[in-house]
């Protein structure tokens, strides 16, 4: 594949990515394109299958895309692409979401590298940013120190919770570190991992009048 063709799918997905609330939107492209740049770095891959990927991994997201509709599929078909590329560039991409801890791994490097570029977007400092911003988009509760965080769950229940973001973090953000496959991916994922243990302890302390 050329230039031409990765240029032509950034002008397609941005301006879907633009409709999207702030923890979905072309930002979170942007970031996700640089940890997979420097994962690939040191791990290697076809670059232009990782970019294609990762510009389109999103797209056709549950959360957003309107019923009937498949961007995702729409954009492959008008791409200059061979059907072997449109194939591994749809492997990509179903075995990046989380869908509750049932999405099966990766198979190529180039797909444990988009996985794990953009699972280190959901954690840290940005993940913590993304995760409220989503929480907010739908309404749901900052905290509920009550609550339980569900630790078995299918797909379907992994979309349709309506648990409060904090339990967010407990039933998918704080497994991240140890679900990356890459051992870039696992380096990156230390700090935001105990960046994320300190807020939580620092919100905790707050809420409960404590400091």
């Amino acid at each position: 594949m050329n230039s031409e063709t990765i240029a032509d799918c950034r002008v397609k997905v941005k301006s879907i990515y633009e409709q999207f609330d702030a923890s979905h939107d072309w930002q979170h492209i942007e970031r996700v394109l640089e940890n997979a740049r420097h994962i690939a770095q040191a791990e290697g891959g076809d670059w232009a299958l990782i970019e294609l990927a990762v510009l389109l991994h999103d797209v056709s997201d549950p959360k957003y895309k309107k019923a009937g509709e498949d961007p995702e599929q729409e954009i492959l078909r008008e791409l200059v692409l061979t059907d072997k590329e449109r194939s591994d560039i749809r492997s990509i991409i179903r075995t990046v979401s989380f869908k509750g801890g049932t999405n099966k791994e990766p198979e190529s490097i180039e797909g444990r590298i988009v996985r794990d570029a953009d699972r280190l977007d959901a954690i840290g400092a940005i993940g913590i940013a993304r995760a409220f911003a989503y929480g907010g988009a739908k309404r749901r509760k900052l905290y509920d120190w009550d609550e339980q965080a569900r630790t078995v769950m299918t797909e379907s229940e992994y979309r349709n919770g309506d648990t409060s973001t904090v339990t967010h973090f407990y039933e998918k953000l704080l497994l991240l570190k140890e679900l990356m496959v890459t051992d870039s991916g696992k380096q990156m994922a230390e700090e935001r991992h105990q960046y994320m243990l300190s807020f939580l302890e620092q919100l905790q302390n707050e809420t409960d009048g404590k400091k």
